[in-house]
């Protein structure tokens, strides 16, 4: 091992369990196995292709030389900002105009990663309902912080009480509290608050405020791939009416991997629609020359040409609808196909994954590994990943988990 390299450095397996297990599974299916893949965060279609939305490749084969070569903007072009923000919160975008409060990041991830480089300090740690999506850890970690786990909804709604014991004991110890929020269309759950859900946590957060700052980021990640757009469409409705009161600091980490099939594009935001804060902004603009200097400007140009398309804009939803519907039926499947074996059923109402509470996630993940079916194990359970699971395939993954089990 290098000297050179820090002792705080050394230690780390630097391999990515999710990317590892992909790999394995890739290399087992070259082989001529018949492998079952559901540890894949991208959809893929039932030939196990990765599905890549015809409507934004055109808009993509369409930039010029302009749109794609020059810098963007530290942090980020404006037009780009305000759009990706209208596409979840239509009538929002004026408020990202100077000296507003938002910078375009390198995806979602980029986007938590700032978050916690601006809003807490080494040592702090961030609440986040937990399951949660695995890199949470390493996103934390790498910014000082860690994860304080909030827990997932369960019949009775959300647990006011332990949530409440979290985040003030966060306000504290720290003075401060910052929540990651993956809802709507929760990775790895495939679930949603419920309205119910989301009016306890206003109630708690506002009380809460009353003991320091609290920063309430919304990670969207999955929204377009839904059985129930109203729902997703109210629950927005919701965070916008919550964010307005002002009493929390709302923002969201927006993505344009999994929305537009742009993983390789690395384009996203953290945009903060209800606050025009000078100092939020100055303190976003350092991070970003300071850590990556600016995003990719393909992306950013191909959000704003995409939205001022109607036609291409209609195609899109047409494609979303279509696959959303084909997300729907695999995880109809699987449920029907878990029930079949006397196991518990996979609820789901949007996004690319369900999770499986399993008692021995790491063993049980090494006992389907045995059979050709590859899951991700986390310490809730087992993240299945419906956006590349065929429904056809449902039957013999039940029986082989219940054999594993």
């Amino acid at each position: 091992m290098l000297e050179q390299l820090h002792p705080s450095r050394r230690g780390f397996s630097g391999e990515d369990i999710i990317f590892a297990l992909n790999g394995e599974a890739q290399k087992r299916a070259a082989a001529g196995e018949p492998v079952i893949n559901a540890t894949v965060g991208a959809l893929l279609d039932d030939r196990g292709r990765l599905v890549v939305l015809e409507t934004v490749m055109k808009v993509w084969r369409e930039l010029g030389d302009m749109e794609v070569a020059p810098y963007a903007p530290i942090t980020g072009d404006p037009a780009f900002l305000g759009t990706l923000t209208e596409r979840h919160w239509p009538g929002l975008a004026s408020t990202l105009g100077a000296p507003g409060s938002g910078c375009a990041t390198p995806g979602g991830s980029g986007a938590l990663a700032l978050s916690v480089k601006n809003f807490l300090a080494p040592g702090m740690a961030v609440a986040a309902m937990a399951p949660y999506w695995g890199p949470y850890d390493t996103l934390s970690a790498e910014g000082g912080a860690s994860i304080a786990p909030l827990p997932y909804p369960g019949e009775g709604g959300l647990d006011t009480t332990g949530w409440g014991k979290v985040i003030r004991g966060l306000l504290a110890s720290q003075g401060r509290a910052l929540i990651w929020l993956n809802d709507p269309c929760h990775n790895p759950t495939g679930r949603s608050l419920s309205k119910a859900d989301r009016a306890a946590l206003f109630l708690l957060l506002r009380e809460a405020a009353a003991l320091g700052p609290i920063t309430l980021l919304l990670d969207l990640a999955y929204l377009d791939y839904t059985c129930e757009p109203q729902a997703v469409r109210e629950a927005l409705d919701d965070y916008r009416a919550f964010a307005e009161e002002g009493t929390v600091l709302v923002g969201a980490a927006l993505s344009v991997s999994k929305s537009l099939t742009l993983y390789g594009g690395r384009g996203g935001a953290l945009v903060f629609p209800w606050t025009k804060d000078a100092a939020l902004q100055a303190a976003l603009a350092v991070s970003c020359r300071g850590l990556y200097s600016n995003c990719a400007r393909a992306p950013q140009s191909l959000v704003v040409k995409l939205n001022k398309d109607g036609h291409a804009i209609e195609s899109l939803a047409a494609e979303h609808k279509h696959w959303s519907e084909v997300l729907e039926a695999r995880a109809a499947a699987l449920d029907t196909a878990l029930k079949a074996e006397g196991l518990n059923g996979a609820p789901w109402q949007g996004g690319f994954f369900v999770t499986l509470p399993v008692a021995d996630p790491a063993g049980t993940c090494e006992r389907l590994k045995a059979k050709g079916v590859f899951v991700v194990p986390s310490p809730w359970g087992l993240r299945v990943g419906i956006c590349g699971l065929k429904a056809t395939d449902a039957p013999r993954f039940a029986a082989a988990l219940k054999e594993s089990l």
